[in-house]
């Protein structure tokens, strides 16, 4: 009997079986071809664009003053607010069109920096706590501050001045220097 395979005789023969040298049949290793690497192709990397800022805000940024106040559930002020301020900025030669009114209860997640890069600055006029963006700490109340290009004054929101003619006085004092 011819086995061609050695393996084979362990299932015909239960001993140990084991081969001479001269026995074996060196039987040539096939080469395998080394695997060559396909190019990796690598996914283009997609840049996260951030959305661009786009405010909508009252007046026309002439002069490059910004006005944030802060009311929930409107577009800009109500309205005896509104025209306070707009005999305000009268009574010091301000136009409408030289400001920009931004309510920022519309851009809670808002920060300083963005307002900045958008519009710009140079004057800067916070009315009320909640109407102070993040990023940006609380000047001190009633006191003028550079804060980069912009000067900036924090002061009472209209809320807290309507019915406080000390706030109004502290209000107009300082708005007369801005």
């Amino acid at each position: 009997m011819r086995i061609e395979n050695p393996v084979a005789f362990s299932f015909i023969l239960q001993d140990d079986l084991y081969l001479l040298n001269n026995d074996k049949i060196v039987q040539p290793v096939a080469e395998i071809p080394a695997a060559v690497p396909e190019p990796v192709l690598q996914a283009p990397v997609r840049q996260i664009e951030t959305p661009a800022l786009n405010f909508n805000y009252l007046g026309k940024l002439k002069k490059q003053y910004l006005i944030l106040v802060f009311y929930p559930g409107l577009e800009v002020m109500p309205a005896p607010y509104f025209t306070a301020l707009e005999n305000t900025l009268k009574r010091l030669a301000i136009e409408l069109d030289d400001v920009a009114i931004l309510n920022l209860a519309n851009y809670k997640e808002t920060v300083f920096e963005q307002l900045s890069a958008f519009f710009k600055p140079q004057k800067l006029l916070i009315l009320g706590g909640h109407a102070l963006p993040k990023g940006l700490a609380a000047p001190p109340l009633n006191k003028q501050v550079q804060v980069g290009v912009a000067r900036i004054l924090f002061t009472f929101s209209f809320d807290e001045m309507m019915d406080n003619n000390d706030n109004k006085k502290v209000f107009w004092e300082q708005m007369k220097q801005w």
